[in-house]
């Protein structure tokens, strides 16, 4: 009985606020849109017509740098930690890198099916202590609780 009361005050306070919350305009009013005039449309198109031709027009050596420029220019924007989490994922991998990977991979994932279960529970141990240490201060802290609530079930 408990339970019903509390949802229906809950829904009582709740549905007013809602109500109050939708007629609310004043975002939308405040975004100050307005549609395009015919003659601004008209100047938008000509101007991405005239991008388009001139794009048509490039060599695959001209198209093939406009495209680097634009990687390099948003790559400089990107602050430090973004291009930590980037990790120069924007660059496409060769055939010969692309198979390097694979057997870089392929290998690792033989030596590690290779390995005892004991072998195995040392490499994760080592992993963790290395990725441990490599942690500030303040991280370390939200490791080890995270490590204690994962432990303690």
């Amino acid at each position: 009985m408990r339970k019903l009361l509390f949802g229906i005050v809950a829904t009582c306070i709740a549905l007013p606020a809602t109500w109050a919350l939708a007629d609310d305009t004043t975002l939308i009013n405040e975004m100050n849109m307005k549609p395009l005039t015919a003659a601004q449309s008209a100047q938008l198109k000509s101007e991405r017509d005239a991008a388009k031709a001139k794009w048509a027009g490039m060599t695959q050596a001209q198209k093939d740098a406009v495209i680097q420029s634009a990687r390099t220019k948003k790559l400089g924007e990107l602050t430090a930690l973004e291009r930590i989490g980037q990790n120069d994922d924007m660059m496409a991998m060769t055939k010969s890198e692309t198979a390097q990977m694979k057997a870089e991979s392929d290998a690792a994932k033989t030596k590690w099916a290779a390995m005892t279960p004991e072998q195995k529970t040392a490499a994760r141990k080592a992993i963790q202590q290395k990725r441990l240490v490599d942690l500030n201060a303040m991280e370390r802290v939200g490791q080890n609780d995270d490590m204690a609530r994962y432990l303690s079930y």
